[in-house]
C-alpha cells in the first residue's frame, strides 16, 4: 500500500515530476512561499496595531536593510529610547520585538498575551510596563530589562521565516537580564502559531519557565520545561 507522506508533515516531499522538473503547481507554490517569506523580512512592525498599552522603543539600527546587515545593532537600545526607561520593583519585563518576521507579531502577539495574562494575575506578578521595539533582536531584551531593574524578561519575538511558516512567534525568557547574557542563559519557546504551538499551550509552558526562574532564580540550560501537557 503506497503511503501518502504529504500527510505527515507540510514539508516538501513527493512533489511529483513533469519531465525533468517539478510540475508547474509545485514551483508556483515555491515561489509563493519564498515571496511571503521575504515579505515577513521587510515588512515593517505596526506596533498600534496590535491594540496594547505599550512604550515604544528603537534600537541603534535606524532601518531596516542596516537592522538586517548589522545584528550587533539590533540588540542594543538608542540613546533617545534609553532614556525612556525606568527602574522600578517589577517580577519581569515583557517586550514585543519585530524580529525577522512582523508578520509573526502582528499575528500572534496579542493572542499569546490574553492567553497568559490570566495566569500571571492569579499569581499577582508586578509587570513593567509593555515595551515593542522596531528593529530588535533577542539581546535588546536584556538591556530593557536591566534598564527596568525587573527580575526577568520575557521576550517575544517574530522568527525567521520558513517556506512554510512565515509567521513563526518566538519567545526567549532570561533571568537577570543584562548586557553580555548568552543564549545559554535563555529558555526558548518557538514556533507559535495555530498551525504549530497554540497559544494555550504556549501561555502554559511560558508561565511554568516563569514560576520556576522566579523560584530557583535562574534560566537557561538549567531551567527545563517539565511542564504538563495543555488539555484542549
Amino acid at each position: 500500500m503506497a503511503i501518502d507522506l504529504k500527510s505527515f508533515t507540510p514539508a516538501r516531499v513527493s512533489l511529483g515530476r513533469s519531465g525533468h522538473s517539478l510540475p508547474t503547481a509545485e514551483l508556483l507554490r515555491f515561489q509563493l512561499d519564498h515571496a511571503r517569506a521575504r515579505d515577513a523580512v521587510y515588512q515593517a512592525l505596526d506596533a498600534n496595531s496590535l491594540g496594547l498599552p505599550h512604550v515604544l522603543l528603537h534600537s541603534a539600527a535606524p532601518d531596516r536593510l542596516t537592522y538586517l546587515r548589522r545584528p550587533d545593532l539590533g540588540r542594543t537600545l538608542s540613546a533617545e529610547s534609553r532614556a525612556l526607561l525606568q527602574p522600578g520593583d517589577y517580577d519581569a519585563a515583557i517586550v514585543i520585538a519585530d524580529g525577522l518576521s512582523a508578520t509573526a507579531v502582528h499575528r500572534h502577539a496579542a493572542r499569546l498575551l490574553e492567553a497568559l495574562m490570566p495566569r500571571l494575575a492569579q499569581d499577582s506578578w508586578r509587570l513593567a510596563p509593555l515595551t515593542i521595539v522596531l528593529q530588535g533582536r533577542v539581546a535588546v531584551g536584556d538591556e530593557i530589562g536591566a534598564s527596568l531593574s525587573a527580575r526577568m524578561v520575557v521576550v517575544l519575538i517574530g522568527e525567521r521565516p520558513g517556506l512554510t511558516s512565515p509567521d513563526s512567534l518566538g519567545v526567549y525568557l532570561t533571568w537577570d537580564p543584562r548586557p553580555g547574557r548568552t543564549d545559554a542563559e535563555r529558555n526558548c519557546i518557538s514556533n507559535v502559531r495555530p498551525e504549530g504551538l497554540r497559544y494555550a499551550a504556549a501561555a502554559q509552558k511560558l508561565h511554568f519557565l516563569m514560576r520556576e526562574a522566579r523560584t530557583r532564580r535562574l534560566s537557561g540550560v538549567a531551567l527545563k520545561e517539565e511542564a504538563p501537557p495543555e488539555i484542549e
